[in-house]
């Protein structure tokens, strides 16, 4: 099993969304190193849920329930989607400025490379968030 975060770019769909909706589909992402990480999800996998347009923290973990497939959103075959559905919700969000802070996390690509939408983590990093 691998362990992502996913950044939602979506300012309207913030975890509530997620978990009234019961899924998470995660499109119209135009970034080479994501659309790679998309590409290696298998569905089991796990990933954290997070909201960057407004609030900047992690909200929840998620499981992939598809294989990654055409982002329909455009014409290109280039670019892929995938579908969550949300499995749990943190008692309190987890800030980045509470991620920058822990040391063993120094080095987590959230922090390294904070455009990419969909990073790996390892087992360790996802069991530290």
């Amino acid at each position: 099993m691998n362990h992502w975060l996913v950044k939602s770019p979506f300012k309207t769909r913030n975890w509530q969304h997620v978990l009234f909706a019961g899924t998470f589909n995660l499109y119209g992402i135009r970034n080479y190193q994501a659309k790679n990480n998309i590409s290696k999800m298998k569905k089991g996998d796990l990933a954290q849920y997070y909201h960057s347009p407004s609030s900047k923290s992690l909200y929840g973990i998620m499981k992939v329930c598809t294989s990654p497939y055409k982002d329909t959103t455009t014409n290109s075959d280039t670019w892929l989607s995938i579908d969550f559905e949300p499995i749990k919700t943190f008692e309190q969000p987890i800030t980045l400025h509470k991620v920058k802070a822990e040391k063993k996390l120094q080095n987590i690509r959230l922090i390294r490379q904070p455009r990419v939408s969909v990073i790996p983590l390892t087992k360790k990093e996802f069991e530290i968030i």
